[in-house]
C-alpha cells in the first residue's frame, strides 16, 4: 500500500458515505473524519498516516480550510450587526467557555491558560453546517435564522482572537521568539490592512482571467503562510490571507474564485486533513471512558441552551430560544484546528484531544438531526406558518 492508494480509498469512502450523510443534513465532508476515526481503532497504514508526506498534505488541508473561513468573513457586515447579536454571542460563548475551563482544568489537569484556550475554541459555532437546513425549511431569513447566522458570524472574531493567543503562546519560549512573533504578526496585519486600503483599485481585476486570478489567490495564500511560518503563526496567516483576498477581489469575480478554492480544498486537501485528525485520536481512551465524552457533551450543550435562553427569551419564544441553543452547539473546522495545533505542540494530552474531537463528532452528527426534527415538530418551518 502506498500513499496514493490510501488517499484514493479515503476519497472513495468520503464520496460514498458522504452521499448518505447529506440525507440526514450532515455535510458530506465529515465522512472523511469518520474514515480517520476508523483508523484510530485499526490502522494498517500507520507508516503512511505517520509519514512526513501525509503530514504535509494534511497541513495544507488545514491552511486551505482556514483560508476559506477567512474568505467568508465579511468585516463590513460584522460592523452592522445589532447589539443583541453581539451581546448574545459573547454571553453564550463565554458562559460555555467558563464552565468548560473549569472542567478541563480539574478533570484533565491542564494549566489555566491552556484550559481557557481549549474551552474558548470548543465553544465556537459551526453555523455553516446549519445554513442548508435553515434554507431547506425556509427560515433562513426569519428572526431565528438570522440570529443563528449572525451569532455564528460574530463568533468568528472570537475564533481569530483565540488563534492569535494560541500563536503567541506556542512560540513564546524566549525573548527572541516574542520579537519574531510580534514582527511576523505585525507584517501579517499590515498586509491585511494594505489590501483593505487598496480596495478602490480592485476594479482592475474585473477583467483578469479566472485562472490568472486563481494563481494570484494561491500566491497570496502561500506568501501569507510563508511569513506566518517564521513565527509559528501559519494558521492565523492562512485566515488573514482569506480575509485580505475577500476584501481585495472584485465582487464580480469573488464567487468564481471562492468556488475554485473550495473545489481544490474540499476535493482533496480538507478530506486528508480530517482523516489526519481522526487517525490521531486514541481509540482506547474513547472505548474506556465514554462517560467522559458524554459529560463534555452534556455540559457544553447545557451551557449553550442556558446562555441562549437567558439572552433570547425576551426576543423569541421558549421553543425558539431552545432551538437557538441547539443550533449554536454545532462544531466545525476552526475549533478542531486550534485543538490540533495545541496537541501537535504538546500543550494538551491525547486524552483531552480525543475527548474534544469525539465530542465535536457527536455534536456535528446529532445536533442537525435534533434541530431539523424540532423545527418540524414545533411547527416553526415557513410552510407551517412561522
Amino acid at each position: 500500500m502506498n500513499i496514493f492508494l490510501l488517499i484514493s480509498i479515503a476519497l472513495f469512502f468520503t464520496f460514498i458515505i458522504g452521499k448518505w450523510l447529506e440525507k440526514i443534513h450532515i455535510p458530506w465532508i465529515f465522512a472523511a473524519l469518520l474514515f480517520g476515526t476508523g483508523l484510530a481503532f485499526y490502522n494498517p497504514f500507520q507508516s503512511i498516516t505517520g509519514s512526513d508526506t501525509f503530514d504535509f498534505l494534511a497541513q495544507l488541508g488545514m491552511y486551505f480550510l482556514l483560508f476559506i473561513v477567512g474568505f467568508e468573513i465579511d468585516l463590513t457586515k460584522l460592523k452592522k450587526k445589532s447589539a443583541f447579536l453581539f451581546n448574545s454571542t459573547f454571553v453564550i460563548i463565554l458562559l460555555e467557555a467558563l464552565v468548560g475551563t473549569l472542567l478541563i482544568h480539574f478533570v484533565f489537569h491542564s494549566s489555566w491558560f491552556v484550559s481557557i484556550l481549549v474551552a474558548l475554541s470548543f465553544a465556537t459555532v459551526g453555523e455553516e453546517i446549519l445554513i442548508p437546513i435553515l434554507d431547506k425549511f425556509g427560515i433562513i431569513n426569519t428572526r431565528l435564522g438570522q440570529a443563528i447566522i449572525g451569532i455564528g458570524t460574530i463568533d468568528d472574531l472570537i475564533e481569530i482572537a483565540v488563534l492569535i493567543a494560541v500563536t503567541i503562546f506556542i512560540g513564546t519560549q524566549s525573548l527572541r521568539d516574542v520579537f519574531v512573533i510580534l514582527a511576523s504578526l505585525t507584517v501579517l496585519f499590515l498586509l491585511t490592512i494594505t489590501f483593505t486600503k487598496l480596495k478602490p483599485k480592485r476594479h482592475r481585476f474585473v477583467f483578469v482571467k479566472l485562472d490568472t486570478l486563481f494563481l494570484f489567490a494561491m500566491l497570496m495564500l502561500l506568501f501569507f503562510i510563508g511569513i506566518g511560518e517564521l513565527a509559528h503563526s501559519a494558521a492565523l496567516a492562512a485566515l488573514l490571507a482569506g480575509i485580505s483576498l475577500r476584501t481585495f477581489v472584485p465582487h464580480e469575480r469573488l464567487q468564481y474564485i471562492e468556488q475554485e478554492v473550495k473545489a481544490v480544498s474540499y476535493g482533496l486537501f480538507t478530506p486528508i486533513f480530517l482523516v489526519w485528525i481522526g487517525a490521531t485520536m486514541d481509540a482506547s481512551y474513547l472505548t474506556q471512558f465514554p462517560l467522559m465524552i458524554l459529560l463534555v457533551v452534556v455540559v457544553s450543550n447545557g451551557m449553550k441552551l442556558l446562555g441562549s435562553y437567558i439572552m433570547a427569551h425576551k426576543e423569541f419564544s421558549t421553543r425558539e430560544s431552545l432551538l437557538l441553543g441547539f443550533g449554536l452547539s454545532v462544531r466545525f473546522s476552526t475549533s478542531m484546528i486550534i485543538i490540533k495545533i495545541l496537541f501537535d505542540n504538546g500543550f494538551i494530552g491525547t486524552d483531552l484531544f480525543s475527548v474534544v474531537i469525539a465530542s465535536s463528532i457527536v455534536f456535528t452528527f446529532i445536533i442537525p438531526i435534533i434541530f431539523s426534527n424540532l423545527l418540524v415538530k414545533w411547527g416553526l418551518t415557513k410552510n407551517s406558518g412561522s
